[in-house]
């Protein structure tokens, strides 16, 4: 049985979000907006079918898929590309690949007690975000 994601989830840190936003050529404007905020996720899963919304007072971002299946992903109002994204279950992990115009670009994603620990990757760059689970 994978891990269970559902639920909404409130940010307790996140590192190297500067660097990661950089590494995506994202304007300094809305870095320094990006920097202050801290978003919460609410996940919504499904058997392998996920809804992952990304939620702050500045930008919301959802992201629907099913695990295993290729997809395009329209990352407008992140950094305003698009890729085609593949998200799989490795053990009780999400690991996704976003293939596009920048190499090594991806996430992983990880239930540890009542923590989601997600890590956001492009090149060798790493962003590490923790998010402390408050309701089913």
């Amino acid at each position: 049985m994978p891990t269970d994601f559902n639920g909404y989830w409130k940010m307790l840190s996140n590192e190297h979000f500067e660097d990661y936003m950089k590494a995506l050529d994202v304007n300094v404007a809305i870095r320094k907006i990006a920097n202050l905020l801290k978003p919460d996720k609410e996940i919504i899963q499904n058997g392998d079918h996920m809804i992952i919304k990304t939620l702050s007072t500045f930008r919301n971002y959802i992201m629907e898929f099913d695990v295993g299946k290729e997809f395009e992903e329209d990352l407008s109002g992140v950094d305003d590309r698009k890729c085609m994204t593949t998200v799989n279950w490795k053990n009780d992990q999400l690991v996704c690949d976003q293939k596009g115009e920048k190499v090594g670009r991806g996430w992983t994603q990880w239930v540890q007690g009542d923590e989601l620990h997600l890590e956001m990757r492009v090149g060798d760059v790493v962003c590490k975000q923790v998010f402390k689970k408050i309701q089913q």
